[in-house]
C-alpha cells in the first residue's frame, strides 16, 4: 500500500476515500513517553512534534506551567512560552529554540511521570473538541493566537503568587484550539484569557493598595 493510500480510509456509505483524522496531541505525547529512553531533551520533543506546527509545543510548555511545582518555577518555565509565541507572531515557519533551552533534558522516568499527569487531563478535553467554526484563514490564526499567548506568557513569568496557573491554562486552551481548529474552544480560551488578566490586575491592584495603605499608616 502506498503512503498516499495509507492516509485514506473508506467513507461510511459509498466507499469513497476520505482522509483519516490526524492524531490527537494526547496520542502524540503518549507515543513520546513510550519511546523515551535515557534522557529526553526539549530539542528532541520539538523535532518529534515539528510537523504539527507550533500548537503542540505551545500546549506542552503551557502544561508544564500547570504542574504542581515549587514557587518561582514559572519564571523559568514561562520563558519557552514567550519564545514560542513571539515566533508565532513573527510568522516563523520552523520553531527555533536557543541551545541552552533545546539541550535541557529530563530523565525518561521524569518525563513519563510528567506525561502521566498531563495526558489524562488533555485527553478529557480532547473528547469534546473537534474542527468547527474556525474563523481564521491559513496562518492568520497562528499570529492572532500567538499575540494572545505572548501577553499571557509574559504574565506567567511575573512573580505573582499563584498568578501563573490561569494564564497558563488559557494558553493551553488556545494551543489546543489552534491544533484542532475548534472555534468554540478558541472562544472559551479567549474568555479564560480575559478572566485571567482581570484576576491578575485585581491581585496587583489589591497588593498596591495594601502597600500604599501600610506605608501611609507607618509614615
Amino acid at each position: 500500500m502506498t503512503a498516499e493510500a495509507s492516509s485514506l480510509e473508506s467513507g461510511p456509505n459509498d466507499g469513497a476515500p476520505r482522509r483519516r483524522r490526524p492524531r490527537r496531541l494526547s496520542e502524540l505525547f503518549a507515543q513520546l513517553a513510550r519511546d523515551a529512553d535515557g534522557s529526553v531533551s526539549i530539542g528532541h520533543i520539538r523535532d518529534a512534534l515539528g510537523n504539527r506546527g507550533f500548537a503542540p509545543i505551545l500546549v506542552l510548555f503551557a502544561a508544564f506551567n500547570l504542574l504542581p511545582l515549587p514557587p518561582g518555577t514559572s519564571a523559568i518555565l514561562g520563558i519557552p512560552l514567550i519564545i514560542v509565541s513571539a515566533q508565532m507572531v513573527y510568522g516563523t515557519r520552523r520553531l527555533w529554540l536557543p541551545d541552552a533551552l533545546s539541550k535541557r533534558s529530563l530523565s525518561a522516568d521524569t518525563f513519563r511521570s510528567t506525561m502521566e499527569w498531563i495526558i489524562p487531563r488533555l485527553a478529557r478535553i480532547e473528547r469534546v473538541i473537534r474542527p468547527r467554526y474556525w474563523p481564521f484563514w491559513r496562518k492568520q490564526g497562528d499570529r492572532i493566537i500567538g499575540c494572545l499567548a505572548l501577553v499571557l506568557a509574559i504574565v506567567v513569568t511575573l512573580p505573582i503568587p499563584l498568578g501563573n496557573w490561569l494564564p497558563a491554562f488559557a494558553t493551553a486552551l488556545l494551543g489546543l484550539a489552534l491544533s484542532e481548529r475548534d472555534g468554540v474552544l478558541l472562544a472559551i480560551g479567549g474568555a479564560v484569557s480575559v478572566v485571567s488578566m482581570i484576576v491578575i490586575a485585581g491581585v496587583v491592584g489589591t497588593a498596591g493598595f495594601a502597600a500604599h495603605a501600610a506605608l501611609g499608616w507607618l509614615f
